[in-house]
């Protein structure tokens, strides 16, 4: 075969250190759009970016060289350097750990929906409950232990 064809779209997850209620909806927004910013600057292509004050959602195309470590690597300090320097918020910082899962085209919309209506969303479940059933449903073996 001549040239690659890919889909390699991915679902994921991850909290303020400690989930401490720190995106505020004055700047949370902007939060999102440095965050889709920092996907492209990767040669990644941001498809939806949402959350609430204590977690972000990102769905995001990675191509296949990407290290899917470095990549939350790079958007984890380069949007808490951002919060820092711009909007003068010197506590702030993220989880060392994240969720992440491969998401197949015929879902992207589905999961699209669901990561901009985090709002809406979390007026009926909880951040922890959401993660335990992001982790559930995707397979993911984890312990209770060892998630928060």
């Amino acid at each position: 075969m001549p040239s690659t064809h890919l889909s390699l779209h991915y679902h994921l997850v991850f909290s303020t250190k400690d989930r401490m209620p720190l995106i505020t909806k004055d700047w949370r927004d902007y939060l999102h759009a440095y965050l889709g910013g920092i996907t492209r600057k990767l040669k990644g292509v941001p498809l939806a970016i949402g959350g609430t004050e204590d977690h972000v959602h990102l769905l995001i195309g990675l191509r296949a060289t990407h290290r899917l470590d470095y990549v939350l690597r790079d958007l984890k300090s380069g949007s808490s350097l951002w919060a820092h320097e711009t909007v003068g918020k010197r506590s702030f910082d993220w989880q060392p750990g994240y969720g992440g899962v491969t998401v197949s085209p015929t879902e992207l919309e589905t999961v699209k929906r669901y990561i901009l209506n985090q709002e809406q969303h979390h007026k009926r479940q909880s951040f922890q409950e959401e993660y335990i059933e992001f982790l559930r449903l995707s397979g993911i073996e984890y312990d209770q232990r060892y998630v928060w």
